[in-house]
Formats: structure tokens, C-alpha cells, sequence
């Protein structure tokens, strides 16, 4: 069985309710984050999990709204790391390696503090950042975990993940338009979380900015084919544009429904899905 927790189900745009983009995909014992939006360690700590117990980070594209909170789950694994210190393990595309140096030279005030003040606290954060836009990702587990491109143009490289454990598979898809990449991960795989855009609304909304989203994310109607064209069986639906009031995504399911035959899931952060037995 593979659980899906939502801990960010939110967008660019700041929301009480809504943590930004952030998934957490559980196999067995291990946990692994995509995507680390603002508000993250307060949904892991609410889905009874901390950034010491990742066993990966990993990053769909380098947008600021998927990788807010990356430099606080960078600090709370090292400093909440009570026992041996293991590095922590992030994954993304091209990019990735440079923006964890910028963030550990960010935190370098807050690291020569904490190692100045804490005799167990006697070296700076072990991350250990794999590059990767397609294959197997190399990271210790029972979980198999693999990638390939997405179409989030012009942000450029994009990437998704797929998780496979038993006879189960996950593929967590970051924001995108249809593609190929992300085709040849769903196919076979049982679950489809997706990042979904209502372009119906956006397009009447008379700001070009606003607009602009509307050619390089999916919508509702965009996810729900690709997770019916690969046979997918329950589709999750995450990062709402314009977010729904809590308790009213209905009318997002029913458009969903048109387009997909299986099982639709989405809400509010922390829903909680399980795929598999």
C-alpha cells in the first residue's frame, strides 16, 4: 500500500487554509517529500511526521512556490537529528544542486550559531543533491522510484516522480501540461496525483498575468484525460487555482468526472488517500 497525504494543496497565492505545494508519499516505513511549499513542516508535523524522518526531498522544478520551505526542512532535519547525523537526500532537475548551495550559504549565519552553541552540533548540515530528468532515482529503500521530463515550459526542466512498491504505483506530477514524459510514468502506475488549474475561470479574468498561467499548467479537464488515457484508477487532484472554500469541491469533481472514469480524490491539506492494500 503506498498513502498519499496532501500537505500543501495551495498555489502562489498566500491562503489561511491552504499550506503551498507539498506531497507526502508513504511506502511502508519511509517517507518521501515532493515539493517543499510554504507551511510544510507544520503539515508533516500534522501528518505525525518530521523532516528528520525523509528519507528524500523531492523537487518537481524550481518555482518559488514549490521550494519556500526547502532551507526550513534543510535546518530541522540536521538540528532534530538526535542520533547519527545521515545526510539529507534531495532530488530534482538541473538547477537543484546550485539552489541548495545558495540556501546553505543563506543559512551559514544561522549554522555557525547553532555549532558554536551545541558541542553535538559539530558540523553543517550533511545534504546530499541528486540531478536527474530522467531513470531511476538512486536512493536507499524498498521503494523503487523513478522519473521523467514534464512540459512546464518555460520553466525548463521539469520533472515527475513515480513510486513503486509491491504491486503498487504512485506517480506525483508537479505542474505541467499533458506530455509524454508524464504518459510513459502513468502508464501501469494505479495512482495519479496532479496539480489542476480551473482555466475556465482564469481565461475571463481580465489581468494578462493571471492569464499567462493558463498556457503551461493543466486543467481539470487536462489531468483527468491523461490519468484516463493511461488507465490510471484514482486520480488526486492538488494545487487549486482559484482554490475552492473548504467542503465545496463538487463542482471540480464533476468536471473531473466527464473526463475520468476511476476514483477522484481532493480536499482540503492533510486528505489523506490510500492506493493499494
Amino acid at each position: 500500500m503506498i498513502a498519499i497525504t496532501l500537505l500543501g494543496t495551495g498555489s502562489p497565492i498566500p491562503d489561511p487554509n491552504r499550506a503551498g505545494p507539498a506531497t507526502l508519499i508513504q511506502t511502508g516505513e519511509e517517507n518521501y517529500l515532493v515539493d517543499a511549499g510554504r507551511g510544510v513542516l507544520m503539515r508533516l508535523a500534522a501528518a505525525g511526521c518530521g523532516a528528520n524522518m525523509l528519507n528524500g526531498v523531492l523537487i518537481t522544478h524550481l518555482h518559488s512556490d514549490h521550494i519556500t520551505d526547502l532551507n526550513d526542512v534543510i535546518t530541522s532535519a540536521w538540528i532534530t537529528s538526535f542520533a547519527e547525523q545521515k545526510p539529507l537526500q534531495i532530488v530534482g532537475p538541473p538547477g537543484t544542486k546550485e539552489v541548495v548551495d545558495r540556501l546553505l550559504h543563506f543559512l551559514s549565519f544561522d549554522i555557525k550559531y547553532r555549532i558554536d552553541h551545541h558541542e553535538d552540533l559539530n558540523e553543517p548540515p550533511a545534504v546530499n543533491v541528486t540531478e536527474i530528468e530522467s531513470g531511476i532515482v538512486e536512493l536507499e529503500g524498498n521503494a523503487r522510484i523513478s522519473t521523467e521530463p514534464t512540459d512546464h515550459r518555460p520553466v525548463d526542466p521539469t520533472i515527475a516522480f513515480r513510486f513503486d512498491y509491491g504491486n503498487d504505483a504512485v506517480v506525483v506530477a508537479g505542474d505541467t501540461i499533458p506530455c509524454a514524459g508524464l504518459d510513459k510514468l502513468c502508464t501501469g502506475a494505479k495512482g495519479l496525483v496532479h496539480t489542476v488549474i480551473r482555466k475556465d475561470i482564469i481565461e475571463n479574468i481580465p489581468l494578462q498575468r493571471l492569464q499567462d498561467v493558463c498556457d503551461y499548467h493543466s486543467s481539470v479537464e487536462e489531468a483527468s484525460q491523461t490519468a484516463e488515457r493511461a488507465g490510471i484508477e484514482t486520480l488526486t487532484l492538488t494545487h487549486y487555482v482559484p482554490a475552492f472554500p473548504s467542503g465545496q469541491e463538487e463542482e471540480w469533481r464533476e468536471i473531473a468526472a466527464q473526463y475520468f472514469s476511476g476514483t477522484i480524490e481532493l480536499g482540503d491539506d492533510l486528505h489523506r488517500v490510500e492506493i493499494g492494500e
